[in-house]
């Protein structure tokens, strides 16, 4: 499976996909700090820069899988009237015509829910319409990165698209119980070491009131506020009893369900130990989760391993 990214930050797909044996192609990113990321661990991937100059985008490079999280925050429909030609609109628009360019199989999507109440929900069915005019059958689901193993709520919206098909998106996001009527597992509250946090401090997760709570008496430790970035991670703190601290970058990174110090990196000339962490807690928090985006990946592989 070879695909393109675009939006790509510091790419949760690529570390979700790699144990898959699929293969980037391009990405495209233009923030200074996730493009030093991707050129850190990814030196043989092109970063293509901005996704609105698609049209001068090598055409030899042909793709599986289109991946992408656009903004939203821009939503207009107002560039559909002159078609797809025209990615001037949005980067939605432009994210759909680098799907019609380059025409591949697959399409993944991401966005916060928001999405789907926006412009009262003309946007995202703007968006749906057009994947069907491109051929493309589609499923959406609002998935919660918490269920996926990472001690955080984290709620995004994934389109998953196939050409020509929709029952094999719907294949995807929705397992054979859910489509067939059957109820969901319950979501029982349970405690977990959160792995977001360090060894030295006996911490659990409380599914119920989501939030970390200590060991010992127990008192609430962490919550996290949501914006249209992610989550606060940077101005948000730990409370451990009397202790008040900040998450650190690698809690931040454990969080998302990437390896520790993924992105401590050298940067603007200085060593990977004096990596700054403001743009760390930045890229962590504009990040896909890592666990979501590889039980999406097995999904599709699995449809693959069928058709």
């Amino acid at each position: 499976m070879k695909y393109g990214s675009v939006c790509s930050g510091v790419e949760a797909a690529t570390v979700a996909w790699h144990p898959l044996g699929w293969e980037p192609q391009w990405f495209s990113e233009i923030e200074k700090f996730p493009s030093a990321v991707l050129q850190h661990h990814y030196p043989g991937t092109p970063n293509l820069g901005d996704m609105t100059k698609f049209k001068e985008w090598p055409s030899d490079r042909s793709i599986d899988l289109l991946v992408g999280g656009t903004p939203c925050q821009s939503f207009s429909v107002a560039g559909l009237r002159k078609g797809l030609d025209d990615p001037r609109g949005n980067l939605m628009l432009t994210y759909l015509a680098i799907a019609a360019q380059y025409k591949p199989r697959w399409l993944v999507w991401e966005n916060v829910p928001g999405v789907l109440s926006s412009n009262r929900g003309r946007d995202f069915g703007t968006f749906l319409g057009a994947l069907g005019q491109l051929g493309y059958g589609f499923a959406y689901r609002v998935l919660d990165a918490q269920y996926f193993g990472v001690a955080q709520r984290r709620r995004r919206v994934f389109v998953v698209g196939y050409l020509g098909d929709w029952r094999r998106a719907a294949a995807v996001l929705f397992e054979r119980e859910s489509m067939s009527g059957h109820p969901a597992p319950s979501r029982e509250a349970r405690e977990e070491v959160a792995k977001c946090l360090t060894s030295r401090v006996g911490s659990a997760y409380d599914a119920q009131t989501e939030q970390f709570v200590t060991e010992q008496q127990k008192v609430n430790a962490i919550t996290a506020s949501y914006g249209m970035g992610g989550v606060d991670y940077e101005t948000k703190p730990l409370v451990f009893g009397h202790t008040v601290r900040r998450l650190t970058p690698t809690e931040c990174e454990r969080l998302q369900g990437f390896p520790d110090d993924y992105t401590r990196i050298p940067y603007r000339n200085k060593s990977a130990e004096d990596c700054p962490d403001s743009p760390r807690y930045k890229a962590m928090g504009n990040s896909m989760a890592v666990p979501v985006m590889r039980w999406i990946g097995g999904r599709i592989q699995q449809v693959e391993d069928m058709a």
